[in-house]
């Protein structure tokens, strides 16, 4: 089981959407095995994310979601031998108003927007990515796989 930090910048989500990104984060790190582990979710306005992109990616533009990973695979860090700490996989940062925007835009339910970017963000985190179509076409399958089995589909009801 992970150990999950949400925090609302915003102050606008109410305790089910909260309750909502927990159920599938959970369910995702099951789906993955990640184990012991702990994450934050940081929900902020498009203001703020753009704030972000423009310093730690140099995109001077709002965007949907951002992760920070903790543990980049290849930083040939030595493992910490006997441990009891959970790892502490990274950061997620989710803007809800491009959340919102992009519910309207793809015609589905902000809820179903809402678990895409928490399980996209978590899988960055895991080492997925999106930079190769072969790449891109795995994470998405992922995403759908973890998704749909919690009967989270595309489509104007999303997850009711």
């Amino acid at each position: 089981m992970i150990s999950i930090d949400l925090l609302d910048e915003t102050a606008t989500l109410a305790d089910k959407d909260l309750e909502f990104v927990e159920k599938i984060l959970q369910h995702a790190a099951a789906a993955e095995a990640v184990g012991e582990a702990e994450v934050s979710v940081t929900f902020v306005t498009n203001e703020a994310i753009q704030d972000i992109n423009k310093e730690y990616r140099g995109k001077d533009a709002p965007t949907d979601v951002i992760s920070f990973a903790m543990e980049e695979p290849g930083e040939g860090e030595p493992e910490i031998i006997g441990s009891s700490e959970p790892r502490m996989l990274g950061d997620i940062i989710i803007s809800l108003d491009r959340t919102k925007e992009q519910a309207a835009d793809y015609g589905h339910s902000f809820e179903r927007e809402l678990g895409f970017l928490a399980v996209h963000g978590f899988l960055h985190l895991l080492g997925y990515d999106h930079m190769t179509e072969e790449d891109e076409k795995k994470m998405f399958s992922k995403q759908e796989e973890i998704l749909s089995s919690l009967g989270i589909t595309r489509g104007e009801h999303g997850a009711e």
